[in-house]
């Protein structure tokens, strides 16, 4: 064929770069968080993550999606499902990384900071694929629950921290490291998981304390091939939380009948998947009856990575936006230097850069849950970091796309990131408690003294900084104290998150940033779409701080 065309026009791949070192939002918000710090790890991370080699690996990951095997060739239960090597070359990274139990390893306290590395890498490895991390989380989120069965926590514990990775399934004593998931929700329940129908009969007691029979299904049971979950089951006392292990003490595989997988929107490279549990063996994990406020200390943790992943998204859409902008031309210079898409890009790094503020900063109350101003932090950032940073995923995602026009809106290339990232941004929201749950929660915190007193002393810096934020942060009192009913209350968690955000950003960003989005998100100098900020913005700082290389 004989060329038509030169191919000319056209940006880059956004690769073999250092996602941390480019990232000044991110480091900033550490130097705030955890003043002391060796972010020496991050800057390794923030290198392998934005490797050409690992961007294939993701790539491949989600285009060869896992494959359940129900029956091997002789028609006996197998119940495995298949990965290509490129998600186990994640999986790898990721543990290696410490990302999924670093905080819980002896020793591993980063100078009282180890929650907050661990949060900001989870970030990173979440721009370059985020689906891989579910088991990565729930590894993470399982301990504070674990040490309320010390018998287990005593075998298990260590390899939930090891740094190395076994895809293999095998008896646990017999693998250098160990995955953990979770299931709660059945088919009626949802997130009403107090509906949940699956029983649990008294077998006996051994090293590992009562055992019990369990019969019954879950409906979403993420990671199945985890070496074991804590589940929720129906016990004579109540909802109980159980650990399952995938294979018993002896060896053999435990009666976990994996349906079928999920055929999700997004999160490809994650099996999710429907199991039923034909009298598998399981041990109770704290209070019999109390499953619900047990597994929450799980719940709480997840809930913060629902925050750090989306933020991560967002700080990766924001990157590929920029680097294609300031290469694209557009009617006779680069789109980066159009007077409506500078508008977009500045808009898109405000909301960016205070999304990972907000999201850090909860990560440090983890690190300090020793300190009741901090668990009271906890308790009001929680919901509202899960709440909002989440709901304004899908919204930026989209405008991101927009900026590269129909090369973003495709599946291939460097640039077909782009539309993975889309597809992945609403299950945050809706994992782990969807709007409601977190802005009912947000409402229940602030009725209680303590957590009010916290959020006064968490916006008191930026007090006088900026009127808007003075007007609000002197309403919200009220406001709670007049709220009769829920119907108000994700307006209350929006307002939160924005206070709560500006004080941030008051403290570990530029004043320009500070001010425009003080101006925009609670002045009203703003409209219903990003790209639509005032002209007094200072688009040139803001910008110029955003650019990823």
């Amino acid at each position: 064929m004989d060329t038509t065309h030169e191919v000319f026009n056209q940006s880059t791949p956004l690769a073999d770069y250092n996602l941390f070192s480019g990232n000044q939002a991110m480091r900033d918000a550490l130097a705030f968080n955890a003043p002391t710090l060796d972010t020496t790890p991050l800057q390794a991370l923030g290198a392998q993550c934005g490797s050409a080699a690992m961007q294939t690996h993701a790539r491949l990951a989600n285009v060869h999606a896992p494959e359940l095997h129900t029956h091997d060739r002789f028609g006996r239960r197998l119940d495995e499902v298949e990965f290509h090597p490129s998600y186990h070359a994640l999986m790898a990274a990721a543990v290696g990384a410490g990302l999924h139990g670093s905080p819980w390893a002896e020793g591993a306290d980063a100078k009282g900071h180890a929650h907050v590395r661990r949060a900001a890498g989870f970030m990173l490895f979440t721009e370059l694929e985020p689906s891989i991390l579910c088991p990565i989380s729930m590894t993470y989120a399982v301990t504070p629950a674990l040490r309320s069965n010390a018998a287990i926590y005593a075998d298990w514990g260590p390899k939930l921290a090891s740094r190395a990775y076994e895809p293999a399934l095998r008896l646990w004593r017999d693998k250098p490291g160990l995955t953990m998931g979770m299931g709660m929700t059945e088919k009626q329940g949802g997130s009403d998981v107090r509906a949940n129908t699956t029983r649990a009969v008294l077998e006996g007691a051994d090293a590992w304390g009562q055992r019990f029979a369990v019969t019954g299904h879950k409906w979403f049971f993420s990671a199945p091939m985890c070496d074991a979950f804590l589940i929720l089951a129906q016990t004579p006392s109540g909802l109980s939380c159980l650990f399952l292990p995938r294979v018993l003490p002896d060896g053999t595989h435990n009666k976990i009948e994996i349906q079928r997988l999920k055929d999700k929107l997004g999160n490809k490279a994650n099996a999710s998947s429907e199991v039923e549990f034909g009298q598998a063996s399981a041990w109770l994990v704290g209070e019999e009856g109390r499953g619900v406020p047990q597994i929450l200390a799980m719940g709480s943790m997840t809930r913060l990575d629902c925050a750090l992943g989306t933020s991560g998204l967002m700080r990766q859409a924001l990157s590929i936006a920029l680097h294609h902008t300031a290469q694209r031309q557009a009617f006779g210079k680069p789109l980066i230097e159009q007077p409506l898409m500078r508008n977009v890009l500045a808009d898109l790094a405000l909301e960016s850069e205070a999304a990972t503020a907000l999201a850090l900063r909860l990560a440090r109350s983890f690190d300090r849950s020793g300190d009741a101003h901090e668990q009271a932090v906890a308790r009001l950032l929680t919901p509202i970091a899960k709440f909002w940073i989440c709901k304004r995923g899908s919204p930026f995602a989209q405008e991101a796309m927009e900026c590269l026009g129909g090369n973003g809106y495709v599946e291939e290339g460097g640039e077909g990131i782009m539309a993975r990232i889309y597809r992945e941004m609403p299950v945050n929201s809706i994992w782990e408690g969807a709007g409601n749950i977190m802005a009912i929660d947000l409402l229940r915190a602030l009725r209680k003294a303590d957590t009010a007193a916290a959020l006064a002393q968490e916006l008191a810096p930026a007090k006088g900084a900026h009127a808007a934020l003075d007007r609000m942060a002197a309403a919200l009192p009220t406001r709670v104290e007049q709220m009769a009913t829920e119907l108000e209350a994700r307006r209350l968690a929006q307002d939160v998150a924005l206070a709560v955000q500006a004080a941030l950003l008051y403290q570990s960003a530029p004043a320009a940033v500070f001010s425009a989005f003080c101006d925009s998100r609670l002045d009203g100098n703003w409209g219903q779409t990003f790209g639509t900020l005032g002209a007094a913005t200072d688009f040139d700082a803001i910008i110029a701080r955003a650019m990823p290389v």
